[in-house]
């Protein structure tokens, strides 16, 4: 009977350090900054400015965009491990950028549902918040949950829904996109120059440019409504030749 309690005991011990794990790394993330010296946006876009728009003017020149944009759209395709970049200026066409690839990112296809099921979110978000001093190099936080994440979750009787769902640098994830440090300068540096209130972030399963609509069924209709959404919006946007 001990042994068997014991067991039981080291389960819910296993599986309370799992559901608090995300929580736990940004405590962490937050404990190193209030240790060490940190910086403003403005700091890192002297620091990876020039080096970030270096690298970029031959994508930005070959999509006829001028650098900085004025509006962004990040794509994440999670079956593909890729994150796509389109970018506009003075209200023009949307022009395919570049991708990225996605280097870790947990959990498999469906939507976020709950706190720590280590799930990548889907749908259609925005960026809240940019993070010059993440423990992982860099970071944006997705404006997971929106709306519709809270009015289904309602319906279903759900509650925490979890969040800080980040794009950030480095090579690991619970429920985020990690895109290495190199990247997510990129990113970081183009969201700062743009504003994140001009930026859009479409989170979807797999590439629906690549499949036919039968595939989206799910006999769920929540789910059947979210990803013909998706589907609509990600058919405006061109694949990025790199």
């Amino acid at each position: 009977m001990k042994k068997l309690l014991s067991g039981l005991l080291l389960l819910t011990l296993l599986g309370i350090a799992w559901f608090f794990r995300q929580e736990l790394l940004f405590l962490k993330d937050f404990l190193v900054l209030k240790t060490t010296k940190t910086h403003s946006i403005s700091d890192r876009l002297t620091q990876y400015g020039p080096v970030v728009q270096k690298r970029l003017a031959p994508f930005f020149e070959q999509a006829g965009v001028p650098y900085p944009p004025d509006r962004l759209v990040f794509i994440g395709l999670k079956a593909e491990k890729r994150l796509e970049v389109h970018a506009s200026f003075r209200n023009g066409p949307m022009r395919a950028l570049r991708s990225y690839t996605v280097l870790a990112a947990s959990g498999g296809p469906g939507p976020k549902l709950r706190e720590g099921d280590g799930q990548v979110p889907e749908g259609l978000y925005g960026i809240d918040y940019l993070n010059p001093n993440s423990l992982y190099h860099l970071s944006m936080r997705i404006s997971y949950p929106n709306a519709t994440d809270r009015n289904r979750a309602a319906q279903e009787g759900r509650t925490h829904l979890g969040g800080d769902i980040m794009i950030h640098g480095n090579q690991v994830s619970i429920g985020c996109l990690a895109m290495g440090d190199e990247a997510a300068e990129d990113l970081f540096v183009l969201a700062a120059l743009t504003g994140k209130e001009n930026i859009r972030v479409l989170l979807c399963p797999y590439d629906f440019r690549d499949h036919s609509p039968a595939m989206e069924k799910t006999n769920n209709p929540f789910m059947d409504s979210l990803y013909s959404t998706l589907r609509r919006e990600l058919a405006s946007f061109p694949k990025p030749e790199q």
